[in-house]
This record gives structure tokens, C-alpha cells and sequence, in this order.
């Protein structure tokens, strides 16, 4: 029978694309439930928000500039997060880029950058922090995809392939670390809330919305809260040693219907 070790008592945790939405949200989760937490993203200032009302309520946070689209930045990221709290428990990979554009009006270098962002250089970093953790018997690699791969979507191309592509590293990752003590887990979440898409232009927005509309994509109006999936990467991490939470799906609960209106 396998014998699991108890988890210590602090596990510094990287939360990528830390900078707003989900990434703050899981950021500020985490700390609560105990975490130490380094917050990556290219815009810093944000981050340092968060990590002082983090250190204000009495948490330990730090916030480092993160590049996912720069090899070097990455890996020089890598290094900076273990120094700065300590050998990192915990990784979630939640940086992403997303762009209102179908496949033949998406340029192969944006295409690449896209990918590199949300999936190559998520690769990277998960590889430099991951050894460690092997070593170590324990450790927790959460990937923060969309329900873009279970459900692509038009005029978002680069994006779903991206994260299709991330679901898919992910869950070879799973099986390649059975038996280590470290765990990888997905985490799906359908429409949120989130700063991401907020700079499109309004009437470019309309038309992708549009578009989502007459494929089924939008059934209704109600997003979740940034929060929402940040309470599913904390349930993730605080799963009990020998427990494996491989994938979850958040999505947004319907308006309640009002039931004095006709059916």
C-alpha cells in the first residue's frame, strides 16, 4: 500500500497571470487558506496591490514580473519565485491570452505568441518548478483552461487551440506523475467575469458575441465570479493526500426563473 506523507505546514504557492480576474482571486484564496503566494504577471504594479492587502491581513505575498511570450523572463521568474518564499508547493498555471480573431485572420507570428503564452511556456515554467517537487514526493500543478475545449468556440482561435492544447498536456502530465506524490489537476471554468476581452472594441465584441450566440455557445447571460474558480483551485490543493481531483468544471448557474411568469 502507497504511503503518503502529510503535507507541511506552508507550501508557497506561483499563481501566473496574477495581475486581475481569476489569477487575484485565486492569489487572495490561497492566502487565506494559508499560503504563502508569489503573484507573476507582466503588469506588476496590480500584483503588488494584491500581495500588500494579502501581507496586511496578515499573509505572507510577493509580486515578480512574469513574461510567459519571453523564454528568459520565465525561467528567470522561476528562479526568483523559489527565492523569494522558498520551494514552491504549488503552481497554478493560470496566465492567458485571448484575441478576437478567427484562425485565417490570425498571423502566424500572433498565433505563436498566443501559444507560446497560454501553453508552451506554461510547459516551461511547470517544468522548472516541477522537478523539485518530484524530488520532494508532493506538490500540486493546477491548470486553469476553459470551456473552450469542450466546446470551441468561433473567432477565438488561437485561444482554443492554445488551451486545448494545455488540457491535453495536462492530462498526460497526470498520468506521467502517478506514483510521485505530485498531482495535476485541470480546472475548467465556463464564462467569467474577468478583465480578459474588456479592450476589444465594443462592435468587435458585439460581433463575437454574436457569433457565440448562433452557435448555442451563450445560454444565458450570467457569468461566475473570479472567485467562483479561484474556491475550485484552493479545493484542488486542499484535496487530502492520496485524493487526485483531476478535472472540475465551474460554470455559471442560470438566472432563477421567476416563477409567477407563464411557462
Amino acid at each position: 500500500m502507497a504511503r503518503f506523507e502529510p503535507h507541511p505546514e506552508r507550501r508557497p504557492a506561483v499563481v501566473t497571470g496574477a495581475s486581475s480576474g481569476i489569477g487575484a482571486a485565486t492569489a487572495r484564496a490561497l492566502a487565506v487558506a494559508g499560503h504563502p503566494v508569489v503573484l507573476g504577471a507582466r503588469r506588476v504594479a496590480p500584483c503588488e496591490a494584491t500581495a500588500a492587502a494579502i501581507r496586511d491581513a496578515g499573509g505572507e505575498a510577493v509580486a515578480l514580473h512574469l513574461d510567459l511570450a519571453d523564454d528568459g523572463a520565465t525561467d528567470r521568474f522561476a528562479g526568483e519565485a523559489a527565492a523569494a518564499l522558498g520551494p514552491v508547493e504549488v503552481l497554478v498555471s493560470n496566465a492567458g491570452e485571448i484575441l478576437p480573431a478567427t484562425a485565417l485572420e490570425t498571423d502566424p507570428s500572433t498565433f505563436d505568441r498566443v501559444v507560446a503564452v497560454n501553453l508552451s511556456n506554461a510547459h516551461r515554467l511547470a517544468s522548472a518548478l516541477a522537478g523539485p517537487m518530484v524530488e520532494r514526493g508532493r506538490g500540486d500543478l493546477v491548470f486553469v483552461t476553459s470551456d473552450a475545449v469542450a466546446h470551441p468556440r468561433p473567432v477565438m482561435a488561437a485561444y482554443v487551440a492554445s488551451k486545448w492544447g494545455l488540457e491535453g498536456y495536462a492530462r498526460a502530465l497526470q498520468m506521467e506523475l502517478e506514483g510521485t506524490g505530485v498531482r495535476a489537476s485541470v480546472v475548467q471554468p465556463g464564462q467569467t467575469m474577468t478583465g480578459m476581452g474588456m479592450d476589444w472594441d465594443p462592435e468587435r465584441m458585439k460581433d463575437v458575441v454574436d457569433e457565440w450566440v448562433r452557435w448555442g455557445f451563450a445560454r444565458h447571460d450570467q457569468f461566475l465570479k473570479p472567485e467562483a474558480v479561484a474556491d475550485a483551485v484552493v479545493f484542488a490543493v486542499s484535496a487530502r493526500r492520496g485524493t487526485n481531483y483531476t478535472t472540475i468544471q465551474v460554470h455559471p448557474e442560470a438566472p432563477v426563473r421567476d416563477r409567477a411568469a407563464p411557462q
